[in-house]
């Protein structure tokens, strides 16, 4: 049973800091690239940040570029998002996903509130 768990999500000061780790299991981790989506309250999901299966290859969504850093470590089965300078757009509930050509996870989410 493939499991996608995510966690860091917190309530944070515009500017700061956040990092979100997304940890797999029930599957080969080494074969999926995974990828980052939030979904703000009535807005469509959308990509944030993707990276290959081996991490040479990293994309972002042009809101986060110069902002966002998504990296994983294969040996522990674990891609994170690190956030910095958090805006008030970035406000939204943050799902953790795994793709292969035919095969695609997603976890439950984990909630980032940018407030003061």
């Amino acid at each position: 049973q493939v499991q996608l768990v995510e966690s860091g999500g917190a309530l944070v000061q515009p500017g700061g800091s956040l990092r979100l780790s997304c940890a797999a299991s029930g599957l080969t981790f080494s074969s999926y690239a995974m990828n980052w989506y939030r979904q703000a309250p009535g807005k469509d999901r959308e990509l944030v940040a993707a990276i290959s299966n081996t991490g040479r290859t990293t994309n972002y969504a042009d809101s986060v570029k110069g902002r966002f850093t998504i990296s994983r470590d294969n040996g522990k089965n674990t891609v994170y998002l690190q956030m910095n300078t958090l805006k008030p757009a970035d406000t939204a509930v943050y799902y953790c996903n795994a793709a292969t050509t035919n095969r695609n996870y997603w976890g439950r989410g984990t909630q980032v509130t940018v407030s003061s």
